[in-house]
């Protein structure tokens, strides 16, 4: 059995900064490292990636939030729901056709938004 390291080896440690993060997961995913590629053609694949991943972050997050708006309008009993559900529908479609989302995923979505405003307009027409 070896013996447990103490807190002054930590800062010694031989891999760079101890992250709070999962192995998997790292703690700040904003600050992503410089490639360690030295492939010309990796190098260039890593710049491709990272250019989407921010480009599908945006659309992914424009996507739920026009859902989340959709369920605000429909909740605060808004006359403009139906055109914000129309919008998030279009959004989700529109994520779907460029591959940001897989049309399964789109599908599941819109089903389960519509499914949650028609529960919501039945409970605002009960009260």
């Amino acid at each position: 059995m070896g013996r447990r390291p103490s807190n002054a080896s930590l800062d010694r440690w031989p891999y760079g900064p101890k992250t709070t993060g999962s192995p998997r997961r790292p703690a700040a995913q904003d600050d992503r490292q410089v490639s360690v590629a030295n492939i010309k053609s990796q190098i260039k694949r890593n710049r491709q990636n990272e250019k989407r991943r921010l480009r599908n972050r945006t659309v992914r997050s424009e996507v739920s939030t026009r859902a989340k708006a959709a369920l605000t309008a429909v909740s605060n009993e808004d006359e403009t729901a139906d055109e914000t559900l129309r919008h998030a529908i279009k959004r989700i479609d529109k994520a779907a056709a460029k591959g940001v989302i897989h049309k399964n995923t789109a599908a599941r979505r819109k089903s389960r938004l519509v499914r949650e405003i028609d529960r919501l307009r039945a409970d605002n027409a009960d009260a």
